[in-house]
């Protein structure tokens, strides 16, 4: 018999053991009780089949009377988007979360498919509040998502390219890193593709060195061309002949995999600048010191566009990895960061943050008060990037509009649209002219506060 709340209402808790070709569901209710339990497979037939064990679990129970709530350690793919699409409340669990869990209910080590979709279920039972329901993210932040992504791998992956050439060209041709400072620039792949060898490259003349500048639209050509033969002509100590030849194929090998990135991350850049330029939020985020269309969409990929999945100013710096963690035992409290974070949202705030401090007077003034605190600059690199986070929180939460600005997000006028936010700059956390008592447990008007080794927390306004 199912168990049904006083008000009428049936709660199914669902633990989904996901693989790539086949879903483990076990199906409980409030009492730990399972009612159900399947392997089924990937694709339309196993959500028709969950469909329909959910259906039949539900009986003659009215629809708006059944809540679903579904644990799984993902938060993406097809699958996901059709429980969200259903109106199923997805619970995204984390791998460990799921591990540490499991031990709590047996100790011998044990580990099945069907033995962890009933941990996921149980979990769901009873730690439902504290897990982090899947957002439901728009169409075009998914879209801009997608193509941040893939731009930034494409990146990543120039730069490993571009420091594998750097070391092949050091083991036989140190005469290149001396005479190009950029390998993965395109006058630099040209001349290299046309003279792997020390020997071919003392052979180039002044032409075609400057033809390749002039190709690059390079500065002070004449200059850089005498420069670099100057450089290629030098003498070096090289390898023998056999060698030399193995690298250079090597190196023109590298070269048409790096030309064939440059040109992909401009044709990518291309497509994340138009689907951010289309999203609503683009020209709020924007207006913030430090983006641009690229860094902002990455910015806005990662924190995703939902308004309610953050409820505080707080929990958005949480998830970006800028609060630390408060570790406290006994007498012994100390503050340290978060190791656990998206990879990719701190390495678009640190861009930020080191953009803002050229773009943004504000900004400038407010690390300057800090560096005159005598703490480490990745410390205030964070502090700094805890309070852009806030700003942002802000300016992108729809309630804020015509209510006073949350505590902690350094301006305390009451702001009357989140696009008007903007023209407020970065608000009294960053006024030059602010003299804020950020010692040591010290505080400043607007709730800013520094604690144990120079970490950043939001202090209470009252």
């Amino acid at each position: 018999m199912l168990v049904i709340d006083k008000g009428g209402s049936l709660r199914l808790l669902v633990g989904d053991d996901w693989a790539e070709d086949h879903h483990d569901v076990e199906v409980m209710d409030g009492s730990g009780r399972r009612l159900a339990k399947a392997r089924l497979p990937e694709g339309v037939a196993g959500m028709a089949r969950l469909h329909a064990m959910i259906g039949e679990l539900a009986g003659d129970t009215a629809p708006e009377d059944v809540e679903v709530l579904v644990g799984i350690e993902t938060d993406r793919g097809p699958w996901v988007a059709a429980l969200v699409t259903a109106g199923y409340t997805v619970l995204a669990v984390n791998p460990l979360q799921a591990a540490r869990f499991r031990d709590r209910l047996g100790v011998s080590g044990a580990e099945s498919d069907a033995g962890d979709a009933h941990v996921l279920a149980d979990m769901v039972r009873t730690h439902a509040h504290e897990l982090r329901p899947v957002a439901g993210e728009g169409a075009q932040a998914e879209a801009i998502k997608i193509v941040t992504r893939t731009h930034k791998t494409l990146i990543w992956e120039r730069t490993r390219h571009a420091q594998r050439l750097r070391h092949a060209l050091r083991d036989y041709f140190p005469a290149a890193l001396e005479a190009f400072d950029d390998l993965d620039a395109a006058d630099t792949l040209e001349l290299l593709a046309k003279a792997p060898t020390p020997a071919q490259a003392a052979r180039l003349t002044t032409t075609q060195i400057s033809a390749a500048l002039t190709r690059a639209r390079r500065r002070n050509i004449t200059a850089k061309t005498a420069a670099i033969q100057a450089a290629l002509r030098a003498d070096h100590l090289g390898q023998p002949e056999i060698l030399t030849t193995a690298y250079a194929a090597s190196v023109q090998a590298l070269i048409a995999v790096l030309t064939v990135l440059n040109t992909q991350v401009a044709t990518l850049q291309g497509q994340v600048e138009t689907h951010f330029g289309q999203h609503p939020a683009a020209e709020i985020i924007v207006s913030q010191p430090g983006l641009g269309p690229v860094l902002g969409a990455r910015v806005l990929a990662e924190f995703g566009d939902e308004p309610a999945r953050y409820v505080t100013a707080k929990a958005r710096k949480n998830y970006a990895g800028t609060s630390p963690i408060t570790r406290a035992s006994g007498k012994k409290k100390v503050a340290l960061a978060r190791f656990v974070h998206n990879d990719r949202l701190i390495d678009a705030l640190m861009t930020q943050a080191f953009a803002a401090l050229k773009a943004s007077p504000g900004a400038r003034a407010y690390y300057d008060r800090l560096v005159a605190s005598r703490r480490e600059h990745c410390g205030l690199t964070f502090q700094l990037l805890g309070c852009l986070s806030s700003r942002e929180s802000c300016w992108l939460r729809p309630e804020a509009s015509g209510q006073r600005v949350p505590d902690g997000c350094g301006d305390r006028r009451p702001v009357v649209s989140a696009r008007r936010g903007r023209r407020h700059g970065l608000g009294s956390c960053f006024r030059p002219d602010r003299r804020s008592r950020l010692a040591r447990g010290g505080r400043d008007r607007a709730g800013w506060g520094i604690t144990g080794r120079g970490h950043f927390r939001i202090l209470s306004s009252s």
